[in-house]
């Protein structure tokens, strides 16, 4: 958005290490509807905090979250904790409702390399140590994020960089099944859930490891269990680097890029648009090359 970052200089600068700090709050191309429209139904992959036993040949949580209880909401609104077993690798990663919309409560874990050589098309761990990968999740690039192999579905296949685009929603991605890359409509559902994206950077991030430039803490509240972790972000076309742990986190939408009169050249072949969050309280939508990595979360279908 950037009327917003015309007025943080210094923020704008670290947001474009990792991309292009255009942002604005999109909506999704017209004639496609919402999934978040539809209120969510229970279902077996989603299971009771209380009540949640891990499958036998389940691994360890993809990260350590600590759930952020009671949820902070109005008395209209609770939230809801509960697990996922990705039977893919037997995975489990804490979920929370919040709203309408279940939502990962970590970043997704999952090793996932297209059937391609092609760099535009895998998940790496950030500064390439599986270390990271256990207390961050990994880090995607859009076209796997999209699976844009069709690996699961074919909703987002052929999406990745350089390539038109034009995805059938809700894309599932890299996502467990039943689950779904979110696209901008469902983001700012979430924003508008815990009180606006002028505080939903504040309330969605964790209350540990956030610093600004000068050291001090730019600690959120994590008053709905969201628990948004500082895990920097990878970049570069044909060499990745790692940057900015501690004080900026991507998350991927499955919504491509629209171009508008801002812009002199068309980019809708080179952007799409990600989830910032930064050491200040604001939640952003903003227009990432492709070729970053992003970290991704899963939302759940609906009817």
């Amino acid at each position: 958005m950037r009327h917003i970052w015309l007025g943080i200089l210094v923020c704008a600068m670290m947001l474009a290490a990792c991309g292009d700090d255009d942002s604005d709050f999109a909506t999704r191309p017209d004639g496609k509807e919402s999934s978040s429209s539809v209120t969510p139904q229970s279902s077996s992959s989603v299971k009771s905090s209380s009540s949640a036993k891990s499958s036998s040949s389940a691994k360890p949580s993809s990260s350590s979250v600590t759930l952020a209880t009671p949820c902070k909401t109005d008395s209209t609104d609770t939230c809801e904790y509960g697990e996922l077993l990705d039977d893919r690798d037997g995975q489990t990663y804490k979920t929370v409702k919040i709203g309408n919309q279940w939502w990962m409560a970590e970043n997704l874990n999952y090793a996932y390399l297209q059937p391609t050589d092609e760099l535009d098309s895998s998940s790496f761990c950030y500064n390439d140590s599986s270390e990271y990968c256990s207390k961050y999740g990994r880090l995607y690039l859009w076209s796997a994020a999209m699976d844009s192999a069709g690996t699961w579905s074919s909703n987002g296949k052929g999406c990745g960089f350089e390539s038109t685009c034009l995805p059938t929603y809700p894309v599932r991605g890299v996502c467990p099944e039943g689950w779904h890359l979110p696209d901008t409509t469902e983001w700012k559902t979430l924003f508008t859930a815990v009180g606006g994206y002028l505080k939903a950077g504040a309330v969605l991030k964790s209350r540990f490891g956030w610093k600004d430039l000068d050291g001090n803490s730019g600690n959120g509240t994590d008053d709905f269990g969201f628990s948004a972790f500082a895990a920097g972000c990878g970049g570069g076309l044909g060499e990745l680097h790692y940057e900015y742990e501690g004080s900026l986190m991507y998350f991927c939408s499955s919504t491509v890029y629209v171009d508008d009169v801002a812009h002199k050249e068309p980019l809708k072949n080179d952007f799409a648009y990600t989830v910032a969050l930064t050491r200040f309280k604001e939640a952003l939508l903003d227009d990432m090359l492709r070729f970053d990595g992003f970290y991704v979360r899963c939302v759940k279908d609906t009817d």
